[in-house]
């Protein structure tokens, strides 16, 4: 099982630069255009992050630009949502958010939720995929509630044929930095509680636009850069710096020395080139805001 593992894309209703002056449109089609020789590709994750304004137009131009990609493959495309996202109109544009290469929805599970909360089941090549729903409205920290929780138990009580891929937005692991702690999953033991007999076999995350690897217990979890940008830990302690250039990253499951991870840059002229930054005291008014209790 070959995954191309693609998160934070952060497209709005119009295909211009942000407020940083980044075109997300064209970070998205130059990182699809980049991957167009890597063969043999079974999934396409995009882990969340997918709108940066939760308009209906960017779902659609997502679902179009990484749709085409996927449609000339003949390979299913597997979406999440993230702290930026709207449920409703993620629905209304991308269903379960697990989509045939037609376009068409393919769960084979939705949750029932009566928050709108976007958790779905299906199957590709015999690897369960599952997705679930960490976004809380408003805030930049991740939760999965307690009904996502039973019900991902529920489905976990019969293994899959190969094993499940875990699917989210705000990573259950971080490294000692402040607005990592601040924003990642805030409920990462209940999660972990809830998959430990299970049979996970991979966990892949987006939200903090760099590449983390590392474990939930005995579970793999990888966290994948972004796409419209990535962030520089070179910067000062206490400060965040995010930088030009979309990558994304090949994932390969089923191998003896797997799980194996490969991260893959888009070839930009402006790679590197600062996107903003932030001092202490703007990034410590991000964390007030969105963080738990802010």
């Amino acid at each position: 099982m070959r995954i191309v593992h693609l998160s934070d894309t952060h497209l709005d209703r119009t295909d211009a630069p942000n407020k940083h002056g980044v075109n997300a449109t064209r970070s998205l089609r130059r990182m699809l255009a980049d991957l167009r020789h890597v063969h043999g590709v079974d999934a396409i994750v995009v882990s969340g992050d997918i709108a940066d304004d939760g308009s209906l137009e960017a779902y659609a131009a997502a679902r179009d630009i990484v749709g085409e990609f996927a449609a000339g493959r003949n390979i299913p495309v597997i979406y999440s949502t993230g702290n930026h996202d709207e449920r409703r109109a993620f629905a209304e544009v991308l269903g379960s958010g697990h989509l045939d290469p037609d376009g068409s929805d393919r769960a084979d599970t939705l949750i029932q939720s009566d928050e709108t909360e976007r958790a779905a089941v299906s199957l590709v090549g015999g690897h369960r995929f599952i997705t679930l729903d960490s976004l809380v409205p408003g805030k930049g920290y991740g939760h999965v509630s307690r009904t996502q929780l039973d019900w991902l138990r529920g489905v976990l009580g019969a293994p899959a044929p190969h094993g499940t891929v875990l699917v989210f937005h705000h990573p259950p692991i971080n490294l000692d930095v402040e607005v990592q702690q601040a924003l990642g999953l805030r409920n990462p033991s209940e999660l972990l509680d809830t998959i430990r007999d299970g049979d996970v076999r991979i966990i892949l995350c987006g939200h903090f636009h760099l590449q983390i690897f590392g474990f939930l217990e005995t579970v793999p979890v990888w966290v994948t850069p972004g796409v419209v940008s990535r962030v520089d830990l070179t910067a000062a302690p206490g400060t965040e710096r995010a930088v030009r250039g979309a990558s994304a990253t090949l994932v390969q499951l089923g191998t003896a020395q797997g799980p194996l991870f490969h991260t893959l840059h888009a070839r930009d002229p402006q790679a590197g080139e600062t996107v903003y930054e932030l001092d202490e005291q703007q990034l410590s008014s991000v964390i007030d805001k969105l963080g738990h209790g802010g």
